[in-house]
């Protein structure tokens, strides 16, 4: 079968996903609450959502979707983990929106979290960080550092999978400085822009939504470079998540507060799946 033929049917299956009246029964429908502005995915003109909540409302929503969705991934099986690992990492190595960028952050994913795994994808960009071949350019890669508890992350350049070091929860992330001790490149003091943005979560629905750990890093980082992107009059560089089929929540909304950042594709087991104007137009 054909890359685009596949992709086509891809989409379709996720169009008949997301659109079937079937009801899991782990799922409940989320009532919106108080309608306050909602934002925009990256690069996109309208809204990814038609209301977002009051934050007391969509906190205690967020609280039981988080707990529900950690059983699920509790109970997920290993293989078929490992099998979603594999086919999401090859749709990801295999498109045109990742071998063509020329820098990227990425989160270096961890087992005990139960994120898609994103080893091959790192190795594959460090590999190639050097060389430039085919349709495979040359890609800056920057990795997140968290720095307090007070949703302050950094996406630091690494060059080798050395220059990761295991933090006081054993998750992996970037040394601060290299080994020449000099400082690692912060990707908001960067003097070009990247291209893509590769994000775990805990959840996701068909509009865009994005549902974290609850700490706020991301989004805080997210808007961070958002304005930064605008202040430099750059392309808002693609939000994709990389989700599990347990992961995705097929017929209810997200939560979302007026603080929260949606994504503008999902990658699933099942294809590449454009959500925002920008991600119909560049994927």
């Amino acid at each position: 079968m054909s890359g685009d033929r596949r992709a086509v049917l891809s989409k379709a299956a996720f169009f008949l996903m997301t659109h079937c009246h079937h009801r899991h029964p782990t799922h409940r429908a989320f009532l919106p609450s108080i309608a306050v502005p909602v934002r925009c995915a990256a690069g996109s003109a309208t809204p990814t959502a038609a209301v977002v909540m009051s934050d007391t409302a969509a906190l205690q929503q967020k609280r039981a979707l988080r707990s529900r969705i950690r059983k699920a991934l509790k109970e997920f099986s290993p293989a078929q983990r490992a099998q979603e690992d594999v086919e999401i990492q090859n749709f990801v190595l295999n498109s045109s929106w990742f071998k063509s960028c020329k820098g990227l952050c990425a989160y270096i994913s961890c087992k005990s979290l139960r994120e898609v795994d994103t080893s091959r994808i790192i190795a594959d960009v460090l590999k190639n960080s050097g060389a430039e071949h085919g349709l495979q350019v040359m890609k800056k890669l920057y990795v997140p550092r968290v720095e307090d508890k007070n949703s302050h992350m950094r996406m630091l350049r690494i060059s080798t999978i050395e220059d990761l070091v295991a933090n006081s929860m054993n998750i992996l992330e970037p040394s601060p400085v290299d080994s020449d001790q000099s400082e690692r490149e912060d990707v908001l003091l960067a003097s070009q822009p990247v291209d893509l943005l590769l994000l775990p979560g805990l959840a996701f629905d068909r509009h865009g939504r994005r549902l974290g750990r609850g700490g706020g890093y991301y989004d805080v980082f997210l808007r961070k470079y958002e304005e930064l992107a605008n202040q430099q009059n750059w392309k808002q560089p693609l939000r994709v998540a990389l989700a599990y089929s347990v992961q995705i929540v097929e017929d209810e909304l997200i939560p979302m507060t007026e603080t929260d950042v949606p994504v503008d594709a999902l990658v699933s087991s099942n294809g590449v799946f454009p959500i925002s104007p920008a991600a119909l137009e560049r994927m």
